[in-house]
Protein backbone atom coordinates (compact mmCIF):
# COMPACT_ATOMS: atom_id res chain seq x y z
CA UNK A 1 0.00 0.00 0.00
CA UNK A 2 1.25 3.52 -0.78
CA UNK A 3 1.55 6.50 1.57
CA UNK A 4 -1.23 8.59 0.03
CA UNK A 5 -4.05 7.43 2.33
CA UNK A 6 -3.36 10.37 4.65
CA UNK A 7 -4.54 12.70 1.85
CA UNK A 8 -7.92 11.03 1.31
CA UNK A 9 -10.61 13.69 1.57
CA UNK A 10 -8.16 16.50 0.79
CA UNK A 11 -7.58 18.54 -2.36
CA UNK A 12 -4.35 17.57 -4.08
CA UNK A 13 -2.49 18.42 -7.26
CA UNK A 14 -0.90 15.72 -9.40
CA UNK A 15 1.61 16.13 -12.21
CA UNK A 16 1.92 13.38 -14.81
CA UNK A 17 4.17 13.13 -17.93
CA UNK A 18 3.88 16.04 -20.33
CA UNK A 19 3.75 18.52 -17.44
CA UNK A 20 0.03 17.89 -17.13
CA UNK A 21 -1.40 19.04 -13.82
CA UNK A 22 -4.73 17.80 -12.59
CA UNK A 23 -6.46 18.79 -9.38
CA UNK A 24 -9.15 17.21 -7.31
CA UNK A 25 -10.26 15.54 -4.12
CA UNK A 26 -8.39 12.32 -3.37
CA UNK A 27 -11.17 9.79 -2.80
CA UNK A 28 -9.35 6.46 -2.91
CA UNK A 29 -5.95 4.87 -3.31
CA UNK A 30 -4.78 1.35 -4.03
CA UNK A 31 -1.68 -0.70 -4.68
CA UNK A 32 -0.74 1.06 -7.92
CA UNK A 33 -3.19 3.91 -8.56
CA UNK A 34 -5.09 6.78 -7.00
CA UNK A 35 -8.58 8.14 -7.65
CA UNK A 36 -9.30 11.87 -7.88
CA UNK A 37 -12.71 13.52 -8.06
CA UNK A 38 -12.79 17.04 -9.52
CA UNK A 39 -16.48 17.64 -8.92
CA UNK A 40 -17.41 16.23 -12.31
CA UNK A 41 -15.17 13.31 -13.25
CA UNK A 42 -13.44 10.48 -11.42
CA UNK A 43 -9.83 10.29 -12.63
CA UNK A 44 -8.00 6.98 -12.13
CA UNK A 45 -4.25 7.65 -12.28
CA UNK A 46 -1.59 4.89 -12.14
CA UNK A 47 1.03 5.76 -9.52
CA UNK A 48 3.82 4.82 -11.97
CA UNK A 49 3.04 7.99 -13.94
CA UNK A 50 2.86 10.40 -11.02
CA UNK A 51 5.81 12.80 -11.17
CA UNK A 52 4.60 15.06 -8.36
CA UNK A 53 1.79 14.87 -5.79
CA UNK A 54 1.13 17.53 -3.16
CA UNK A 55 -1.61 19.26 -1.19
CA UNK A 56 -3.38 21.86 -3.32
CA UNK A 57 -3.29 24.76 -0.90
CA UNK A 58 -4.16 27.27 -3.64
CA UNK A 59 -7.48 25.61 -4.44
CA UNK A 60 -10.17 26.65 -2.00
CA UNK A 61 -13.03 25.12 -3.97
CA UNK A 62 -15.10 22.84 -1.80
CA UNK A 63 -15.75 19.47 -3.44
CA UNK A 64 -18.22 17.22 -1.69
CA UNK A 65 -16.93 13.72 -1.04
CA UNK A 66 -18.84 11.35 -3.39
CA UNK A 67 -21.07 8.65 -1.96
CA UNK A 68 -19.77 6.00 -4.36
CA UNK A 69 -17.24 5.45 -7.12
CA UNK A 70 -18.26 4.49 -10.68
CA UNK A 71 -15.90 1.49 -10.74
CA UNK A 72 -16.68 -0.30 -7.52
CA UNK A 73 -13.99 -2.38 -5.87
CA UNK A 74 -12.66 -2.89 -2.36
CA UNK A 75 -9.94 -0.38 -1.49
CA UNK A 76 -7.57 -3.09 -0.31
CA UNK A 77 -7.61 -4.62 -3.78
CA UNK A 78 -7.86 -1.44 -5.86
CA UNK A 79 -5.44 -1.78 -8.79
CA UNK A 80 -5.05 -0.75 -12.42
CA UNK A 81 -5.87 -4.24 -13.66
CA UNK A 82 -9.03 -4.53 -11.55
CA UNK A 83 -10.21 -1.07 -12.58
CA UNK A 84 -9.75 -1.99 -16.25
CA UNK A 85 -11.68 -5.21 -15.69
CA UNK A 86 -14.51 -3.32 -14.00
CA UNK A 87 -14.59 -0.77 -16.82
CA UNK A 88 -15.17 -3.32 -19.59
CA UNK A 89 -17.94 -2.12 -21.87
CA UNK A 90 -18.21 1.22 -20.04
CA UNK A 91 -17.60 4.37 -22.08
CA UNK A 92 -14.45 6.06 -20.86
CA UNK A 93 -11.64 8.43 -21.73
CA UNK A 94 -8.04 7.26 -21.59
CA UNK A 95 -4.70 8.94 -22.24
CA UNK A 96 -1.66 6.97 -23.37
CA UNK A 97 0.38 8.86 -25.99
CA UNK A 98 1.20 12.51 -26.55
CA UNK A 99 -1.45 13.46 -23.98
CA UNK A 100 -4.15 12.81 -26.58
CA UNK A 101 -7.43 11.55 -25.15
CA UNK A 102 -9.01 8.45 -26.69
CA UNK A 103 -12.71 7.75 -26.19
CA UNK A 104 -14.38 4.36 -26.28
CA UNK A 105 -14.37 1.31 -24.03
CA UNK A 106 -12.18 -1.56 -22.82
CA UNK A 107 -12.98 -4.96 -24.32
CA UNK A 108 -10.18 -7.27 -23.09
CA UNK A 109 -7.27 -7.25 -20.63
CA UNK A 110 -4.25 -9.44 -21.38
CA UNK A 111 -0.92 -9.93 -19.58
CA UNK A 112 0.75 -6.62 -20.41
CA UNK A 113 -1.77 -4.83 -22.62
CA UNK A 114 -5.46 -4.23 -23.01
CA UNK A 115 -7.78 -3.91 -25.99
CA UNK A 116 -9.74 -0.69 -26.41
CA UNK A 117 -12.44 -0.01 -28.99
CA UNK A 118 -12.68 3.57 -30.27
CA UNK A 119 -15.10 4.83 -32.93
CA UNK A 120 -12.19 6.91 -34.29
CA UNK A 121 -9.28 4.45 -34.17
CA UNK A 122 -11.27 1.20 -34.04
CA UNK A 123 -9.58 -1.72 -32.23
CA UNK A 124 -6.46 -0.60 -30.37
CA UNK A 125 -3.87 -2.60 -28.44
CA UNK A 126 -2.53 -0.52 -25.56
CA UNK A 127 0.43 -1.18 -23.27
CA UNK A 128 -0.63 -1.40 -19.62
CA UNK A 129 2.52 0.37 -18.49
CA UNK A 130 1.74 3.42 -20.63
CA UNK A 131 -1.83 4.08 -19.44
CA UNK A 132 -1.68 7.55 -17.87
CA UNK A 133 -5.28 7.85 -16.73
CA UNK A 134 -8.81 6.55 -17.17
CA UNK A 135 -11.97 8.61 -16.70
CA UNK A 136 -15.29 6.71 -16.75
CA UNK A 137 -18.12 8.53 -18.51
CA UNK A 138 -21.29 9.46 -16.70
CA UNK A 139 -23.98 6.87 -17.40
CA UNK A 140 -25.93 9.21 -19.70
CA UNK A 141 -22.93 10.17 -21.86
CA UNK A 142 -22.02 8.60 -25.20
CA UNK A 143 -18.84 9.50 -27.15
CA UNK A 144 -19.50 12.04 -29.91
CA UNK A 145 -23.27 11.86 -29.18
CA UNK A 146 -23.48 8.72 -31.30
CA UNK A 147 -26.33 6.26 -30.99
CA UNK A 148 -25.51 3.52 -28.50
CA UNK A 149 -26.44 0.93 -31.12
CA UNK A 150 -23.45 2.03 -33.21
CA UNK A 151 -21.14 0.84 -30.45
CA UNK A 152 -21.77 -2.82 -30.96
CA UNK A 153 -18.28 -4.26 -30.54
CA UNK A 154 -16.67 -4.85 -33.90
CA UNK A 155 -14.84 -8.19 -33.82
CA UNK A 156 -11.11 -7.92 -34.35
CA UNK A 157 -9.63 -9.65 -37.36
CA UNK A 158 -6.78 -10.77 -35.09
CA UNK A 159 -6.95 -13.35 -32.33
CA UNK A 160 -5.52 -12.12 -29.03
CA UNK A 161 -2.07 -13.15 -27.86
CA UNK A 162 -1.10 -13.05 -24.19
CA UNK A 163 1.61 -10.39 -24.63
CA UNK A 164 1.75 -7.19 -26.67
CA UNK A 165 4.95 -8.31 -28.41
CA UNK A 166 3.24 -11.49 -29.59
CA UNK A 167 0.18 -9.49 -30.69
CA UNK A 168 2.34 -7.13 -32.75
CA UNK A 169 4.01 -10.09 -34.48
CA UNK A 170 0.58 -11.04 -35.84
CA UNK A 171 0.66 -7.80 -37.84
CA UNK A 172 3.65 -8.56 -40.09
CA UNK A 173 2.99 -7.38 -43.65
CA UNK A 174 0.28 -4.93 -42.56
CA UNK A 175 0.34 -1.16 -42.31
CA UNK A 176 0.43 -0.37 -38.60
CA UNK A 177 0.13 2.84 -36.62
CA UNK A 178 2.12 3.16 -33.41
CA UNK A 179 1.32 5.74 -30.73
CA UNK A 180 -1.60 7.23 -32.69
CA UNK A 181 0.77 8.21 -35.50
CA UNK A 182 2.12 11.17 -33.49
CA UNK A 183 5.29 10.79 -35.56
CA UNK A 184 4.86 9.97 -39.26
CA UNK A 185 7.78 7.56 -38.99
CA UNK A 186 5.65 5.43 -36.69
CA UNK A 187 3.27 4.64 -39.56
CA UNK A 188 4.27 2.00 -42.07
CA UNK A 189 4.38 -1.62 -43.14
CA UNK A 190 5.65 -3.84 -40.34
CA UNK A 191 8.47 -5.96 -41.75
CA UNK A 192 10.28 -7.56 -38.80
CA UNK A 193 10.68 -7.64 -35.02
CA UNK A 194 14.08 -8.56 -33.61
CA UNK A 195 15.95 -7.65 -30.42
CA UNK A 196 13.09 -5.40 -29.29
CA UNK A 197 13.32 -3.35 -32.50
CA UNK A 198 10.39 -3.10 -34.91
CA UNK A 199 11.24 -2.53 -38.57
CA UNK A 200 8.81 -0.31 -40.46
CA UNK A 201 8.78 0.78 -44.09
CA UNK A 202 7.22 4.23 -44.44
CA UNK A 203 5.08 5.54 -47.30
CA UNK A 204 8.21 6.73 -49.17
CA UNK A 205 9.88 3.34 -48.67
CA UNK A 206 12.23 4.54 -45.95
CA UNK A 207 13.15 2.05 -43.23
CA UNK A 208 12.55 3.13 -39.63
CA UNK A 209 13.22 1.19 -36.44
CA UNK A 210 10.93 1.61 -33.44
CA UNK A 211 11.89 0.42 -29.96
CA UNK A 212 9.13 -1.95 -28.89
CA UNK A 213 9.72 -1.16 -25.21
CA UNK A 214 8.49 2.38 -25.84
CA UNK A 215 5.41 1.47 -27.89
CA UNK A 216 2.35 2.86 -26.13
CA UNK A 217 -0.37 1.78 -28.56
CA UNK A 218 -0.79 0.08 -31.91
CA UNK A 219 -3.70 -0.24 -34.28
CA UNK A 220 -4.38 -1.15 -37.89
CA UNK A 221 -6.04 1.49 -40.10
CA UNK A 222 -9.74 0.76 -40.68
CA UNK A 223 -9.36 -2.76 -39.33
CA UNK A 224 -9.77 -4.64 -36.09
Amino acid sequence: MNNFKVYIGKNICVEIPGQIHTRGLLVDTGTDLIVLFNGKDFIYIPIAHIHLLYLDEENYESIEFPEELPLETESDTLSVRKILNNSKGMFSEIVVANNQAIHGYVTNIMNDYFVFYSPVFHTMYISLQHLKWLIPYNSNQVPYALERSTFTSYPSTLSLARSLDAQIKKMFGNIVIFDLGENVRKIGQLRSFQNNMLELVTAREEVTYVNARHVKSVHLPNKG
